[in-house]
């Protein structure tokens, strides 16, 4: 008997139907003789509609009471997904976030796991039901819901897995797994049957949606062997764990955009102070999330620096700044820059081989795409491009590479 973990995201129950749908998997996995607990994300377009109700209300919703609303979505979710699979003639259970144990910290809207206990969901699994738990949500020390962020289910289903000791972690989406690129602009992008941690990270950090990147860090964390796959079908997945020496053969893995990026720069910086320090603790004051970072000096000494973000954040950054920016001497000016978008590539096997960048620029290059700022890592290499040409550019260097032929 294996203790199984499945989280299905707001595609995968997005209708009566597509509930129905899950009821009948989470039940014939438990008619094969396995201890299931489901991790459940609210209805496709749920949470975006609470939000827009929550800033119909109010300018500037309070961000405990936007938690406290957006954590129902997942409620009725697991709600109608227990009755369906009650319907069937198996026992299910549903669990909000504070049922199942899930302790958080941090700020609301985008809290972190603290830890989680698990004795009310083991009890019941003892009990021979089937665990349905709210994703997303948590509650904090002073017993206020909160919630994980944007793809926070991920990462209670990760955890949750870690938590309970399951022996597989299956993460249903609306695609068969991960592929090479998005085949929403790469028409021949390949399914990668397996990815290490590492590879997985930093495709999710650079613009893939299918795993919330915090997800990710937790699984490597903690060992848990996941799999993507499609809650629509039963095509094998993707399955990510520890990186073996066989996948050092492929330098190149997958390329990946994230598009709405901003670029953020503060010039003519004069007086002799640690800017850096300044602009990234004002930064992270203000709670931004920067990636890229690029700062020069110039022949007449004036400094420079550039960061990459979101572009939602882009104006809470610039009221962050313009409080520090007296402090870079009477010329610093604040400049910005929107339309961006971020291209990456990423594989573990470029810590073993060269020619990657020249690769990828040239591609580029030959297509006449103008590159920005770089960022790389061990096993990733990112630059901006204009957002316009941000598919072109995805193609020209998913080719570069023979992504689309490659044999695993």
């Amino acid at each position: 008997m294996a203790l199984i973990v499945q989280k299905y995201g707001g595609s995968s129950v997005g209708s009566i139907d597509r509930i129905r749908n899950v009821a009948r998997r989470l039940v014939e996995t438990h008619r094969a003789g396995n201890r299931v607990v489901a991790v459940v994300s609210a209805m496709s377009g749920v949470t975006d509609r609470l939000i827009g109700m929550a800033h119909e209300v109010s300018e500037n919703p309070p961000t405990r009471e936007l938690d406290m609303l957006m954590a129902t979505g997942e409620q009725q979710s697991i709600a109608l997904l227990g009755m369906a699979i009650t319907e069937m003639g198996f026992k299910a259970r549903s669990f909000t976030g504070r049922q199942a144990g899930i302790f958080t910290y941090g700020s609301h809207t985008r809290a972190r796991i603290h830890r989680i206990d698990p004795a009310a969901v083991t009890t019941a699994l003892d009990e021979g039901y089937i665990c349905i738990c709210a994703g997303f949500q948590g509650i904090a020390a002073d017993g206020a819901i909160c919630t994980l962020g944007r793809g926070g289910s991920d990462l209670s289903a990760i955890a949750l897995a870690a938590a309970v000791k399951a022996d597989l972690c299956q993460i249903y989406t609306d695609v068969d797994g991960v592929y090479t690129c998005d085949p929403r602009v790469v028409k021949d992008a390949r399914k990668l049957p397996v990815l290490s941690y590492d590879e997985m990270l930093e495709m999710a950090s650079s613009g893939s949606k299918v795993m919330q990147a915090r997800s990710v860090e937790f699984a490597k964390k903690f060992g848990v062997v996941f799999e993507v796959r499609n809650s629509m079908n039963n095509n094998p997945g993707t399955i990510v764990q520890e990186e073996t020496p066989s996948m050092e053969s492929l330098v190149i893995r997958g390329v990946s955009i994230e598009r709405n990026q901003a670029r953020l720069t503060i010039s003519n910086i004069s007086e002799p102070v640690p800017y850096t320090a300044i602009i990234l603790s004002a930064l992270s004051d203000a709670e931004i999330n920067v990636d890229m970072i690029v700062a020069n000096t110039a022949h007449d000494g004036h400094a420079r620096q550039s960061l990459t973000m979101n572009m939602s954040d882009l104006g809470a950054a610039q009221a962050a700044l313009q409080k520090v920016l007296p402090q870079f001497g009477a010329e610093a000016k604040l400049e910005t820059e929107a339309g961006l978008a971020k291209l990456s590539v990423v594989g573990v096997g470029m810590r073993s081989n060269s020619g990657v960048a020249a690769t990828m620029f040239r591609a580029l290059a030959d297509a006449g795409i103008e590159t920005g700022m770089i960022a790389t890592s061990e096993i990733r290499i990112t630059t901006t491009v204009p957002a316009a040409d941000i598919e072109q550019a995805a193609r020209v260097v998913h080719d570069a590479f023979h992504l689309n032929t490659v044999q695993e």
